[in-house]
């Protein structure tokens, strides 16, 4: 949590100073007056200033985003972290070298990281907001991977008039397939079994 101390003739020119340091918002902080200015007699002699403490309140992304870095120290890794938030999700970007350990296998390893997140920034909180995490454009990459993965099985199964079971996936990858296929007239997709092996079936149809 950041803050600072500071002091100005009036507790409004106080709290401006503080803003300016920290580089926030009057909304995205809290001021806690320490001391009112005097005037002192004759209007100067023995006057005092006064003092403010200004903290800035962390939002759900700040908190987010500070709790993927220190993940990322405890692991031994290092990146730049940046986070965006809107009313209804956190999206956290991760850059640097050398961080293959932080997706997994198929991005199992992230899946997971992203659950954790999620589930530690909204607990407690009324209002919940989703949490999406990327590492250098993965889940981008991996994305179109699963387009052209989705649209090559449909033609395998209309070729061969036999259904496909796919692999375990989470519920984002098989909304991906299930998305990309559902205007194909000659096949049709559904889920079936337990999180986390839920798979998606691709059929032909009759």
């Amino acid at each position: 949590m950041r803050e600072v101390v500071k002091s100005g003739k009036t507790v409004e020119e106080a709290v401006a100073q503080a803003l300016n340091e920290l580089g926030a918002r009057p909304d995205e902080v809290t001021v806690e007056v320490l001391s009112e200015p005097t005037r002192g007699v004759l209007g100067f002699i023995g006057a005092k200033p006064a003092v403010v403490r200004v903290v800035v309140q962390e939002g759900l992304g700040s908190r987010a985003a500070s709790l993927v870095q220190s993940i990322l120290g405890a692991m031994g890794l290092s990146g730049q972290v940046s986070v965006r938030e809107d009313a209804e999700a956190i999206y956290i970007e991760i850059n640097g070298e050398k961080l293959g350990a932080l997706i997994g296998r198929r991005g199992e390893t992230l899946n997971a990281l992203q659950y954790l997140v999620a589930l530690a920034v909204n607990r407690g909180e009324e209002e919940k907001k989703r949490v999406f995490i990327d590492v250098g454009g993965y889940r981008k990459k991996r994305d179109e991977t699963l387009r052209a993965l989705a649209l090559k099985l449909a033609d395998k199964v209309k070729r061969r008039g036999r259904s496909i079971v796919l692999e375990p996936m989470s519920p984002h990858e098989r909304r991906i397939i299930h998305m990309t296929l559902r205007e194909r007239e000659d096949i049709y997709t559904f889920s079936e079994g337990e999180e986390p092996f839920r798979k998606i079936v691709i059929s032909p149809r009759k």
